[in-house]
C-alpha cells in the first residue's frame, strides 16, 4: 500500500521511538501536521517560536540518551531556528531538524516563504539533506538519525519540499544504515592506550581534565570509577559538569575562565594532563601559548580527531569512543596494579598537599550581606533545598557562572547550559524539554533579566502542557557580565548595558496563568524557594530574586591571559 511522504515522515519518526516532537506549523509542512492529527505515537509540543523548538528538542537529548526531534516550516521557520541548530551544533547534541521547503518545482524561483536551508544551516549542521523523491525520504530519515547519535553528534537537517509530503510510495524503513563515506572509529587504538598507561603510572603531578564528551558518551560511571581507582585530581568543564562527582574531595572544581584557583594551577603546573572528551578551548586554557610555557604530556583522548591538537599539541592522542577508552584503560590498570606496578605514592602525596594549598585560597569566597540578596547564596540555598538533585537550566551571563560554581553537580545530565555558542534565550525553553523528558522532576532555570525576555513567550507553552518549571530570576537590572567587562576592560563605561523599563515579572507570570513571587530581602530567599518547590510544586513558579547589582563573577582570566593571571576579585584590579 501507499502512503504519502507526510505519513512517511510520522512513521519513520514512530519506528524511532520519537515520544516528542517541538514543533510550529506553517504552509510548508501542513501535510506533515495533517499525519500529525492522525496519529497517537507521539506528542506534539507547540511551542511559540521557532527557536524555543529547537532549544527544547536539544534539551531533551541532554538530559536523556535520546535524540531530539523539531519541526518548523520554510523561510522564516527555518531562519527562526538556526540560532538553536547553531547552539546544539557548538555543543555536540544529536538532533534530527525537520524542515518544510517549497515545492520542488519552485525552488530558486523565490517563491513565498523560500530560503535556501540547505546552504544556510551547511556550516551549523553536522549534515544536512534536501530530499526531492518520495522514495528516498524513509532512508533519509533513517541515515539522519544514525548520522546524529554516532560519532561525534550533533544536529542534522532534512529538508522535505511540500510536494515530497503529497506525494506516495511504499514504506519500507530500512533496519540499518550503511555509508561508504561515514564511518567513525569507536574503538580506541591499543597501542596508543598502553603508550597512555605508562604516562599515568610514572607521573608525578597527574591531572584528569574532562569536558562534555564525558556527558555525551554517558562515561560518567567508567570517569568515577577510572578517578577513585588512581586518586589523581580531577576537573570538569562547564560542559562536563556531573561527569565526576563534585561531592568528592577528588574534585578540584571546574578549570577556565571562571573556574576554580586550584583548577587552573593544577591545570598548569601538572607534568602528566589526561584530557578525556575535552577540547582545550579559549575558555577553558586560555592563551595557549602560556599554557605550553610549562613543559607537559598530554594524553587526549575524544571521539573526533579533528579535535586532537587543534588548540594544544598533545603527545598521545587517542581516537575512539570515551566510555570504551575508559572502560580498556581502567581494565589495563588493574592488570597493572594487580602485577605489582603503582602510581608514584610519594609524588602523589606532594602533588595533594600542593593543591591543598592553592585551595586555602577559598577562591569562591564571597562576603554574604543581611542587606542585600547575593546572587552566589541563591544559588547555594537552591542547592540546599533541592537536595542537589535538581536540573539545572541556565541562560547565558553572570548567572550561568554562579550556577556552575555553586550549584554542586554530583549526576550527569542534570546541568543544561549554552557552552559553545552561549546563547542567551535557552534557558526556559531548556526547562521546558527537560520536563517533557523527565516527568515529575525537580527542574530550576536559572536565569537573568536580561536572558529571560528572550524566549519569555514559552510560559505560554508552560501552561498550555501543565510545565512547573521553577524560574529563578537573578535581577540585577543589567546585562551583567557585559557589566562586568565594561568595568574592567571599558573604564566602568556603561554602554547599553542597564536595563530600564523592566516589566513586572511577577504580574506577568500570573498573566500568562503562572505563580510570580517577588524576593528583595535575603531573608525571604529560602522560604520562596521551598514554597516554589513544596506549597507550588505542580505550577510553574516565577521567582524575581532582586540581587545585588555590583556583583561580579571571580575568579576571572581576562581574555589573551593564561590560567594562572587570575584576577581573584575586586581587590586585584
Amino acid at each position: 500500500m501507499e502512503i504519502t511522504g507526510a505519513e512517511i515522515v510520522v512513521r519513520c519518526l514512530q519506528e524511532e521511538g520519537v515520544e516528542h516532537v517541538f514543533g510550529y506549523p506553517g504552509g510548508a509542512v501542513l501535510y506533515i501536521y495533517d499525519a500529525i492529527f492522525n496519529q497517537d505515537k507521539f506528542q506534539h509540543v507547540l511551542v511559540r517560536h521557532e527557536q524555543a523548538a529547537v532549544h527544547a528538542a536539544d534539551a531533551y537529548s541532554r538530559s536523556t540518551q535520546k535524540v531530539g526531534v523539531c519541526l518548523v516550516t520554510s523561510g522564516p521557520g527555518v531562519t527562526n531556528a538556526v540560532t538553536g541548530i547553531a547552539t546544539a551544533y557548538m555543543d555536540s547534541v544529536p538532533l534530527v531538524v525537520i524542515t518544510g521547503q517549497v515545492p520542488t518545482h519552485a525552488i530558486g524561483e523565490d517563491a513565498f516563504q523560500e530560503c535556501d536551508t540547505v546552504g544556510i544551516t551547511r556550516p551549523c549542521v553536522k549534515h544536512n539533506f534536501l530530499v526531492k523523491d518520495v522514495k528516498d525520504l524513509a532512508t533519509t530519515i533513517r541515515k539522519a538519525f544514525h548520522i546524529a547519535n554516532s560519532g561525534r553528534p550533533g544536529p542534522v537537517l532534512v529538508d522535505i519540499p511540500k510536494d515530497v509530503t503529497r506525494n506516495k510510495c511504499r514504506f519500507d524503513y530500512p533496519k540499518t544504515v550503511s555509508m561508504r563515506s561515514y564511518n567513525p572509529v569507536t574503538r580506541g587504538h591499543q597501542g596508543q592506550i598502553r603508550k597512555a598507561l605508562n604516562l599515568i603510572l610514572g607521573a608525578e603531578r597527574p591531572m584528569i581534565y574532562t569536558g562534555g564528551g564525558i556527558i555525551l558518551a554517558n562515561a560518567a560511571p567508567e570517569l568515577n570509577r577510572f578517578v577513585d581507582l588512581l586518586g589523581f585530581p580531577v576537573t570538569n568543564t562547564l560542559m562536563g559538569l556531573g561527569g565526576y562527582r563534585a561531592s568528592s574531595d577528588k574534585y578540584v572544581g571546574m578549570p577556565g575562565m571562571h573556574g576554580t584557583y586550584e583548577a587552573n594551577m593544577a591545570m598548569q603546573h601538572c607534568d602528566v594532563l589526561i584530557a578525556i572528551g575535552a577540547r582545550f578551548d579559549d575558555r577553558v586554557i586560555g592563551n595557549p601559548k602560556h599554557f605550553a610555557q610549562n613543559p607537559h604530556k598530554i594524553v587526549h583522548v575524544d571521539i573526533d580527531p579533528s579535535s586532537i591538537s587543534k588548540r594544544v599539541k598533545v603527545d598521545v592522542p587517542i581516537v575512539g569512543d570515551v566510555r570504551e577508552t575508559l572502560g580498556d584503560l581502567t581494565a589495563l590498570l588493574e592488570e597493572s596494579f594487580a602485577a605489582g606496578q603503582k602510581t608514584n605514592a610519594r609524588a602523589l602525596q606532594a602533588w595533594w598537599q600542593q593543591i591543598g594549598e592553592w585551595r586555602k585560597r577559598e577562591c569562591l569566597k564571597y562576603r554574604p550581606s543581611n542587606e542585600v540578596i547575593k546572587p552566589q547564596a541563591v544559588v547555594e540555598k537552591l542547592w540546599e533545598v533541592t537536595g542537589g538533585d535538581a536540573f539545572i537550566t541556565s541562560d547565558v551571563g553572570q548567572h550561568q557562572m554562579w550556577a556552575a560554581q555553586y550549584y554542586r553537580f554530583d549526576k550527569p545530565r542534570r546541568w543544561i547550559n549554552s557552552g559553545g555558542l552561549g546563547t542567551m534565550g535557552v534557558g526556559l525553553p531548556y526547562a521546558m524539554g527537560v520536563l517533557l523528558a523527565n516527568p515529575g522532576a525537580q527542574v530550576a532555570c536559572i536565569t537573568g533579566e536580561g536572558s529571560i525576555q528572550m524566549c519569555i513567550q514559552e510560559l505560554s507553552t508552560c501552561k498550555q502542557y501543565n510545565l512547573p518549571v521553577k524560574i529563578v530570576n537573578l535581577n540585577n537590572r543589567y546585562l551583567g557580565m557585559v557589566r562586568q567587562w565594561q568595568q574592567i576592560e571599558y573604564g566602568s563605561r556603561y554602554s547599553q548595558s542597564y536595563m530600564d523599563a523592566l516589566p513586572d515579572f511577577v504580574a506577568l507570570a500570573e498573566a500568562y496563568g503562572h505563580v510570580g513571587i517577588r524576593v528583595d530581602k535575603p531573608a525571604d530567599v529560602e522560604p520562596a524557594l521551598r514554597d516554589a518547590f513544596g506549597k507550588y510544586k505542580d505550577r510553574l513558579v516565577f521567582l524575581d530574586i532582586i540581587t545585588d547589582a555590583t556583583e561580579n563573577v571571580w575568579p576571572m582570566v581576562q581574555g589573551g591571559k593564561g590560567l594562572t593571571e587570575m584576577i581573584l576579585g575586586s581587590e586585584d584590579l
